[in-house]
This record gives structure tokens, C-alpha cells and sequence, in this order.
């Protein structure tokens, strides 16, 4: 899969939690956020990470409509992966790549495991898919001290024996597979 069909797929996903959600207060597995931060997370960096490529993407107001917001943002980034023009995104943490290939390494990688914690916090099972959870985790665990130095994973907890791969990833990155518990 491609890029713009990835995020397509993943936004899709992520979208049908955030028309589902009857209450954005609900804590998330994520220490200190709520159902709500976990969707002004995905739409808050991403927009500015996409300054790198000098695309200007105008302020969205989660916290006042966060489906409205959602659903403006999957459109704008489904837009760029659509026509990329060849732009490069340049980021002093990941250097300088093809807007659509930094996208989906950062961006749609990162709606793709929120998708466990919006899940989570609204009280469904998430299935994130056992061959996707393994290869990702497989990766991880070749840069795992980069990883934890970036700031962007708590340290790993422990996963039960025998876990499927999609808890051991959610363990590896930090998060109680079993939460709440």
C-alpha cells in the first residue's frame, strides 16, 4: 500500500472512532490526556510538522468540534498525499524526505497506534492487525534506544507471556496492554 492509500485506510479507521465518541473526557491510556488529547495530539503536531515542506496548513479548533477538526484534517493531509508535487519535508530530527514518504513514516504511523488509545479510551477492543504489530515492533526494537532518548515513548512495560503482537507492541512503546485494569 502507498502512502495516500495507508493514510486513507488508517484516517478511515481512526475517523469512525472519533464519530463514535459520546464523551472526550474519557481518560486514555496515555498518562494525564483524555479521549479529546489524543485527537489534538494527531491533528496539533502534524500540522506543524508539515511547516518542513512549506505547507501552511490553517489552525483547526479540536477542542470546540473535535469531529468537524478531525475530519478537516484527514482531508488537508489526504490532499497533500493525493498530489505531493514533489515537495521534500525538511526536519532537523529526520532530515529531509519526500513529503508523502515522511507523512507516512511519522505521521500515519502515529494514527495508525493512536487508534489503539482512542479505542481504548471509549471502551472497544482495538485490533490493530497481528502481522502490522510485529513488523512495526521489529523496527522499533532496531532503534529502541533512539526511540526512548526522542522522549516520545515511556519505557516499556512488561507484556503478559504469549502476548499477541499487537500488546507487546503497546507494552514495547510504553502502554499497559491490559488498560485499564
Amino acid at each position: 500500500m502507498g502512502p495516500a492509500q495507508q493514510h486513507a485506510h488508517d484516517a478511515a479507521r481512526f475517523t469512525e472512532l472519533v464519530e463514535a465518541a459520546d464523551d472526550w473526557s474519557r481518560p486514555s491510556p496515555v498518562a494525564g490526556w483524555t479521549a479529546l488529547d489524543v485527537v489534538k495530539h494527531l491533528v496539533e503536531w502534524s500540522r506543524s510538522f508539515l511547516a518542513g515542506a512549506g505547507i501552511e496548513l490553517a489552525p483547526l479548533d479540536v477542542e470546540a468540534d473535535p469531529v468537524a477538526a478531525w475530519k478537516q484534517h484527514v482531508s488537508d493531509v489526504q490532499a497533500i498525499l493525493d498530489d505531493p508535487a514533489g515537495r521534500v519535508l525538511s526536519n532537523p530530527h529526520t532530515g529531509d524526505k519526500p513529503v508523502d514518504e515522511a507523512i507516512d513514516q511519522f505521521y500515519t504511523a502515529d494514527v495508525w497506534m493512536h487508534t489503539w488509545d482512542l479505542a481504548k479510551a471509549l471502551g472497544h477492543e482495538p485490533d490493530l492487525g497481528e502481522e502490522r504489530c510485529r513488523a512495526a515492533l521489529e523496527g522499533m526494537k532496531q532503534i529502541e534506544q533512539l526511540l526512548r532518548d526522542s522522549g516520545q515513548f515511556g519505557p516499556a512495560v512488561p507484556a503478559p507471556e504469549g502476548a499477541s503482537a499487537q500488546d507487546q507492541l503497546m507494552a514495547f512503546i510504553g502502554r499497559d496492554p491490559a488498560w485499564p485494569s
